[in-house]
């Protein structure tokens, strides 16, 4: 892996396949390291014709942290945003596409397709809308406009997100990261106990980071909606949603669709909000068909 300074901060990222091919970007969610994209998919899109980067988001991972900062008050931030009024945040969502970009800059590449998970199909829809030029598609997974009103999570779902560990013990710590992966994963796609203990393991030994994620999370909220965003968007997009998605439900991703003019959708049955092996195959070929035709589109 290797760090590059971008956006008056500094980023962890990983790069696979020729820098003579179209750039992909895979931006990831809420308090998610670079390594939760499995790396089936990340060599797969490499393996179908693509440089594929992937990289922590600020406050996640190996690239820089906000905790001069402190730890932000959810509760509050919730309640002063249903008020209408703006919570005081140390970053926006704005300032992570910004990030993007930025790593973009640093490594010499004009334009990429940019693929984003969750909070990350967030920051790839900020990137559509505000830097088009850098933009070759937008490829939003599991994500949601944010426009209020649109069906909640499920109440266990939501709860593990601020959830906290019983102890700091590192078995602790890997019990609490499998619970909410269970919790958020794919019914229709159980993955495999062994399997998950390996990622929930690698993730942890990596860097176990919960205040980032709750600064993150403080960004979503101060941030607001994207509604009238995504209506200007230009680029190809491709919204994919599981059916089964007990975080951000597929009515979410549904919305994303309509808002963007033109935006082909993909739901999956049985799929939550995870990547569980067995569809990695489907997903690496839904995107790098879509990307594809974007660029012969395009050009």
């Amino acid at each position: 892996m290797s760090r590059a300074k971008a956006n008056g901060i500094e980023i962890e990222y990983e790069a696979i396949g020729s820098k003579s091919d179209p750039a992909l970007l895979l931006v990831m969610g809420l308090g998610a390291q670079l390594t939760i994209w499995p790396d089936p998919l990340f060599k797969g899109l490499a393996d179908r014709g693509f440089h594929v980067i992937r990289y922590d988001n600020r406050d996640t991972g190996l690239s820089s942290d906000f905790g001069s900062w402190g730890l932000p008050n959810i509760p509050a931030a919730v309640m002063k945003a249903m008020k209408g009024e703006k919570p005081d945040a140390p970053y926006v969502l704005a300032d992570m596409a910004a990030d993007a970009i930025g790593l973009l800059d640093a490594l010499g590449v004009e334009r990429a397709h940019m693929v984003g998970a969750s909070m990350g199909g967030m920051i790839v829809q900020i990137v559509a809308a505000l830097y088009p030029q850098r933009t070759r598609s937008m490829v939003s997974i599991y994500s949601t406009s944010g426009r209020p009103g649109l069906p909640p999570g499920k109440p266990e779902a939501l709860a593990m997100l601020t959830a906290q560990p019983e102890g700091p013990a590192r078995e602790q710590l890997v019990k609490h990261g499998m619970k909410l992966r269970q919790t958020i994963g794919s019914p229709g796609f159980p993955t495999p106990e062994g399997e998950l203990r390996a990622l929930v393991e690698k993730n942890v030994d990596r860097r176990w980071y919960p205040e980032g994620a709750a600064r993150q999370y403080l960004s979503v909220i101060s941030s607001g909606d994207r509604v009238e965003m995504l209506k200007a968007v230009k680029v190809p997009t491709l919204v994919m949603h599981g059916e089964e998605d007990p975080l951000l439900p597929v009515e979410c991703g549904r919305d994303v669709a309509r808002l963007v003019p033109g935006a082909q959708l993909q739901t999956i049955p049985g799929w939550g909000h995870d990547f569980p092996p067995q569809l990695v195959p489907t997903i690496v070929d839904r995107i790098a068909t879509f990307c594809v035709a974007a660029r012969e589109e395009r050009t």
